[in-house]
């Protein structure tokens, strides 16, 4: 199967996150195996989703690492021309959920295999595929905890993710959390029955704001818009109606972290604030939904000259967004971002990717692998 064959039938399989991805894991491993690579299918905790783990060439020795994964945001924009889960060529164009963000990349490393199939690797190649990264980088904590049985540790680890083929060294680390404060129900004309939600709520409201408004104080790095760490609560929901005290409200509020800082501790003056709430008499709730780190591979790292050379692109400082990225570095390994396609298609209807676009991921692919032999 050529590149495009194989984007086509990764794109029709709907691994939407947050549900099973036996179906697409599946494939890819008979697929991987029918090649001669070593393939472990590792199931997380959750039971019906798994991470992959592809090998070809000495696990003995250190290789390098093509990472990505498996599941895609949900398609349900009515804007969609076609089918989203069904690949649809209009030209240079290759439209479906999922092309550049990120199934494109796949599709390209694993075309790489049969090329490899017949050589003699003095290094190893590993293709490292996981779920739910669209909900926080949530499956490839458990592949990475299961590294060092697997290979020796990489030399570095190429995340795929879509930027044009442009290396990128940095990018911010993110948390996220939802918090669900619980009062008392009653009748508004009688406020002192019951435990208004909202109005507690609120007073964790005012500390997100107070961080927020201290983060734009510092510290900075210039190498990303915005130049500091944020805070922002995305989510708030409660109550029924103007004459019902409510007795439940939610906030979901995530952090965003340059290097140097840690999204969870950002994170703390805001919990603190949370939990000062029982002694008012309200339920507390506070839940961390995701967590990964910032990324920060120096210019002058021997994966950033390598991703240079074999993209013939100079690497960009940083990016805003969070990748899996930051999970490799902190397990033990360089890593940097460099796929095919754009991210400002992600997550939109009539996502695509060109076939040119392809074709120099290939190349590039062809070009780390020639490294390895």
């Amino acid at each position: 199967m050529d590149c495009v064959a194989l984007l086509e039938k990764l794109v029709g399989f709907p691994s939407v996150v947050g549900t099973p991805n036996h179906a697409i894991a599946g494939w890819i491993a008979d697929y991987a195996r029918a090649q001669g690579a070593a393939v472990h299918t590792l199931p997380g905790p959750e039971g019906d989703r798994a991470n992959l783990f592809i090998t070809l060439g000495p696990v003995e020795e250190r290789g390098y690492v093509l990472s990505g994964h498996m599941d895609v945001v949900r398609a349900d924009e009515p804007e969609w021309t076609s089918n989203p889960f069904a690949l649809r060529a209009d030209g240079e164009r290759l439209y479906g959920r999922g092309t550049s963000d990120m199934k494109g990349f796949l599709a390209a490393s694993l075309a790489l295999l049969p090329k490899l199939a017949g050589r003699r690797l003095k290094r190893p190649l590993h293709l490292a595929f996981s779920y739910d990264e669209e909900a926080g980088c949530r499956g490839v904590p458990h592949l990475l905890a299961q590294l060092p049985a697997l290979c020796q540790m990489p030399l570095g680890a190429i995340i795929g993710e879509p930027s044009g083929l442009q290396p990128i060294l940095a990018h911010k680390g993110k948390a996220a959390a939802r918090l669900t404060v619980i009062g008392r129900s009653g009748h508004s004309s009688r406020p002192d029955l019951a435990l208004n939600a909202i109005h507690g709520i609120s007073r964790v409201l005012s500390t997100c704001l107070s961080v927020s408004a201290a983060l734009e104080e510092g510290p900075f790095d210039a190498s990303f818009a915005p130049a500091c760490s944020t805070l922002q609560v995305g989510v708030i929901s409660g109550g029924q109606a103007v004459n019902i005290i409510p007795a439940e409200a939610r906030i979901e509020l995530e952090v965003r972290a340059i290097a140097g800082q840690s999204p969870r501790q950002l994170l703390e003056p805001v919990e603190r604030a949370a939990q000062a709430l029982t002694a008012a008499g309200y339920g507390v709730e506070w839940q961390l939904v995701s967590e990964y780190p910032a990324l920060a591979l120096p210019a002058g790292s021997a994966l950033a000259g390598l991703a240079r050379e074999i993209s013939g692109q100079e690497p960009l400082a940083a990016v805003s967004y969070g990748t899996e990225a930051g999970l490799y570095q902190q397990a033990g390994m360089e890593a940097i971002i460099c796929g095919p396609g754009d991210i400002a298609r992600a997550h939109k209807p009539d996502e695509f990717i060109a076939r040119r676009e392809l074709a120099a991921c290939e190349t590039m692919l062809e070009r780390l692998a020639a490294q390895l032999s």
